[in-house]
């Protein structure tokens, strides 16, 4: 099962709404649904929040330290309470997948993500769990801390709030340990694509000689179908 939940993002007001801060947008979601509440805790460099879930207790975690040293708040309370790297699950921003998705993984790269990169230095392995939620990717390279550290648009804002709010959905598989059933309802758990259109069926009127003619034709020849 998964004992602690982090949150990946940056302190300030002026980082609140930007795309890097996807991480605690989604453990804020959590801490409502578990009605927990995140305080500052100085010993482990976060704000923090414990739970008592069906007899198994639970931490929520939001480092406090900048992206670039997220792993030295997760290694410290991982740490002193003996949690298992996979016993951790992370959120965190992810570029390569587009706003309204997100994908359940247990380790891998970092794939140049700062945050990740110092949680891998710190635990000394990258076996542990993240969710990567959907910011999308601005295209050139160079843009890439541009994007991060701006808001979305607003389309991209509510895409982005309603795969967490769908994530959700499996929060209850993650506490119990069932990582299996965790990951299909993160995977599948995207918007419904719109079904196209059916395509009009042609309208046909007939002409005083009893010539059948599709609507379009009827009309060039100005004939009109009755009222």
């Amino acid at each position: 099962m998964i004992k602690l939940f982090v949150g990946l993002g940056n302190p300030g007001p002026e980082y609140e709404s930007t795309r890097h801060n996807a991480g605690f947008w989604w453990l804020d979601a959590v801490a409502r649904q578990l009605k927990l509440t995140l305080a500052m805790d100085k010993g482990y460099h976060g704000l923090v929040a414990r739970g008592n879930i069906d007899g198994q207790t639970v931490w929520l975690l939001a480092p406090q330290t900048y992206m670039n040293l997220s792993g030295k708040s997760v290694a410290a309370l991982a740490r002193f309470f003996k949690i298992a790297p996979s016993e951790i699950l992370v959120a965190h921003d992810e570029l390569d997948v587009v706003p309204g998705e997100a994908k359940l993984k247990l380790g891998g790269s970092h794939a140049g993500h700062n945050g990740l990169r110092d949680i891998h230095d710190q635990l000394g392995t990258d076996d542990y769990w993240r969710l990567r939620l959907g910011v999308g990717h601005p295209g050139v390279k160079s843009e890439v801390v541009n994007w991060v550290l701006k808001k979305p648009s607003l389309d991209h804002r509510i895409a982005i709030d309603q795969a967490i709010d769908r994530a959700l959905k499996a929060l209850p598989h993650l506490l119990s340990g069932d990582m299996a059933k965790a990951t299909m309802l993160v995977h599948t758990s995207k918007p419904a694509r719109p079904k196209p259109p059916r395509p009009a069926r042609p309208v046909v009127t007939t002409t005083e000689a009893g010539e059948k003619l599709p609507q379009d034709n009827a009309t060039a020849q100005g004939m009109h179908a009755p009222d």
